[in-house]
């Protein structure tokens, strides 16, 4: 599928440009391709620069408030200053490489709703506004991952909500910035014992690690939430039943704080 948008950069008579993915849809740690076409307007123009990169909506905790912006990450600078005469059209193909811990924006083969991640061409002209294209991309699960997410679909488990959080786990090898948390409703079988379940993955070329966090409310309405971690090879995953480890796994931690 090929997304495809004019902008218009700098109002009537401006630059303009136009990109476009040879392919939306990616994997975490794929690559993401396309040409950007820089157009000419009706008078000279002095560009300084042509860059791309990855953008991804987070929220941030600042003191006891709370705000979201967006995130740039994976960048590429495709050009530097020269001048754009009037009708004349440039090409730059690009590739950005995806980095593995990408949010995802798709599961089950359906959007996920509250993420979103795009490819932002930045065009920056001499004594104007820089102007901005965002296209959107759609980010599917890794196998290892979509088998871990079709585990939880079957024990019952049901999606919620997902959002991107700025800030670093603790204890794992993170890259980016910010990281994802996929919220699910516990199925039947854990109703009782939490409230809610949110998913966080960390990806690498040999394994994803993933992050559980239980979030247990008391009848006074204080939060206990449990954090569980455990790593799935992205090669050899299917030698293991999920359902069952992942069962395996919330039992201990609900017997061992006396929910169950």
């Amino acid at each position: 599928m090929v997304f495809k948008k004019l902008l218009g950069a700098l109002g009537v008579g401006g630059p303009s440009i136009e990109t476009i993915l040879r392919d939306s849809n990616v994997r975490p740690g794929g690559i993401v391709s396309g040409d950007i076409h820089l157009i000419g307007g009706e008078r000279e123009a002095d560009i300084l620069g042509i860059n791309v990169a990855l953008v991804t909506r987070v929220e941030v905790e600042s003191g006891d408030s709370e705000y979201s912006q967006n995130e740039k990450y994976a960048k590429a600078h495709l050009s530097g200053r020269f001048q754009l005469q009037p009708g004349v059209r440039h090409s730059f193909p690009f590739q950005l490489e995806v980095p593995w811990e990408t949010p995802l924006t798709h599961m089950y083969g359906q959007p996920l709703r509250g993420t979103t991640v795009g490819v932002a061409t930045e065009l920056e002209v001499a004594r104007a506004v820089d102007a901005t294209d965002l296209d959107p991309i759609a980010v599917h699960p890794l196998p290892a991952q979509e088998r871990v997410l079709a585990a939880f679909s079957n024990l019952g488990f049901q999606f919620r909500n997902a959002d991107c959080e700025k800030g670093r786990i603790y204890g794992v090898n993170q890259l980016l910035p910010f990281y994802q948390e996929i919220e699910f409703y516990p199925g039947a079988r854990y109703s009782g014992s939490f409230k809610q379940l949110e998913v966080t993955f960390v990806s690498n070329p040999a394994s994803t690690e993933v992050v559980l966090e239980l979030d247990k409310r008391t009848v006074f309405g204080e939060g206990h939430d449990t954090f569980l971690r455990f790593t799935v090879p992205n090669q050899g995953f299917e030698n293991t039943d999920w359902e069952q480890h992942l069962d395996g796994l919330l039992q201990q931690a609900g017997r061992k704080r006396g929910w169950f």
